[in-house]
């Protein structure tokens, strides 16, 4: 699959450079970043892929986290894809904040007309890793994954439904229990219909509860004053009671 090259820039002794490609999945052009560290000239390296939330692109957290020096140093190539397909000239696609294009939830869509390219599940779990693997000087077997609000959230859920993929999951103020939420409300019924049952595939605090053995150490970092956490967007605590029960240990950190 033909890559084209965005832009290259000379960062921590590695490249932060970002790529457009045409994806079979999503059916559209879809832009990543990717850093590659000083490492990464002449060893495989270990893969981190970053999953943003709402709103946001590939740029977020390249501008945003000031993470490279880390990466450099620890030798780790950051895959920071797009949150969702963009330019499919849907009808409604653009209306919301929370639906639509920025707004993919890390799902695979099953109702029209959303069905065909809102596929970023599967965007994620197969079709990025492949891309990445086959282009760049990566250990595919140390792949591990991480994201903040929808994309910690999306990083939850890969997690947990594909046991043993991921080295590590960490999550920054993830929506935990989606289901349950107003914006997990909306996005579900639009992409996956009236069936709740159907969106239970999808929330990690479900998922958590039939996750098949304990060999998982989940990081979540909680700003306490955080608008959406009183909001009841987030709603971690339903999570860590899941996780308690499973014998599932998590590190929740609440922060200033």
């Amino acid at each position: 699959m033909a890559l084209k090259q965005v832009s290259s820039n000379r960062c921590f002794e590695g490249f932060q450079k970002v790529f457009e490609h045409d994806s079979a999945e999503l059916k559209c052009k879809m832009k990543f970043g990717i850093y590659l560290p000083p490492k990464a000239e002449t060893a495989k390296c270990p893969v981190l892929y970053w999953l943003s939330g709402l709103t946001c692109t590939e740029q977020n957290f390249i501008t945003k986290a000031g993470f490279h020096q880390a990466a450099a140093e620890h030798g780790l190539i950051v895959v920071a894809p797009d949150t969702s397909p963009r330019g499919c000239n849907i009808e409604g696609e653009d209306e919301s904040w929370d639906f639509g294009t920025g707004a993919g939830f890390y799902v695979d869509a099953t109702e029209e007309p959303w069905k065909t390219n809102y596929r970023m599940y599967s965007y994620i779990k197969d079709e990025l890793p492949k891309l990445i693997n086959a282009n760049f000087p990566t250990d595919p077997e140390r792949m591990s994954i991480f994201g903040h609000s929808m994309g910690g959230h999306g990083a939850l859920i890969l997690t947990l439904k594909n046991p043993g993929k991921y080295k590590s999951v960490s999550a920054f103020a993830p929506i935990c229990n989606p289901i349950q939420c107003q914006w997990g409300k909306k996005a579900f019924g639009g992409y996956l219909g009236s069936d709740v049952s159907k969106w239970e595939a999808y929330d990690a605090t479900q998922l958590v509860k039939s996750y098949p053995n304990s060999h998982l150490d989940i990081l979540i970092d909680q700003g306490k004053d955080d608008q959406f956490l009183s909001a009841g967007q987030l709603l971690p605590d339903n999570f860590i009671a899941a996780c308690t029960e499973q014998k599932i240990p998590v590190v929740f950190r609440l922060q200033q």
